[in-house]
């Protein structure tokens, strides 16, 4: 559905991303879905800077993000789960008035990719992103399959510098601009 072409005379630029599981049920040793967004973005190159697993819970959510955003070593942030719609899933709520800039079409092309494998379930998804400060912040489902769709079908493709016509790496250098 979504081409990537790489222009392959540009070096490699791998980027230190943290992955934040959000659940009231998951620890490290069970959390399969960051586990697996820790595997692949190892495989294409980048680093897995941190890994954290907080409750469903709006401030937890919030304290570890902003604590990553503040660690200049952190360029991205991938959370999984707390995106549905349960009376406990409030990631978007939480992250979403933290955003300096909202990234509506992250949320657009998650659900067009995510259709293509689980049809009309992709509604229940309330998939967001923005940008915090300098950092990249993408809240994705819990489930391991909306996980790799949204890695495989967008982030791969977008954290890469190599990706035309262009990608956010080469944005960011000037996100602090003013």
């Amino acid at each position: 559905m979504f081409t990537s072409e790489l222009d392959m005379s540009r070096s490699f630029t791998p980027l230190s991303i943290a992955v934040l599981a959000v659940s009231d049920t998951r620890d490290l040793e069970t959390d399969t879905s960051g586990a697996l967004l820790k595997t692949m973005m190892e495989d294409d190159g980048h680093r897995c800077a941190a890994r954290a697993v907080v409750p469903d819970d709006r401030q937890a959510i919030r304290a570890q993000v902003m604590q990553w955003v503040t660690d200049p070593q952190i360029d991205v942030i991938l959370t999984t789960g707390g995106t549905g719609f349960s009376g406990r899933d409030v990631t978007p709520e939480a992250l979403e008035p933290l955003f300096d800039k909202r990234m509506d079409g992250f949320s657009v092309l998650f659900h067009q990719y995510s259709a293509t494998t689980i049809g009309t379930s992709s509604l229940q998804s309330r998939a967001t992103a923005g940008l915090i400060d300098t950092t990249f912040v993408f809240a994705l489902p819990g489930s391991r399959g909306a996980c790799r769709d949204a890695w495989e079908g967008i982030l791969r493709a977008q954290l890469d510098n190599r990706h035309k016509p262009c990608n956010f790496v080469e944005l960011m250098p000037r996100l602090a601009e003013r």
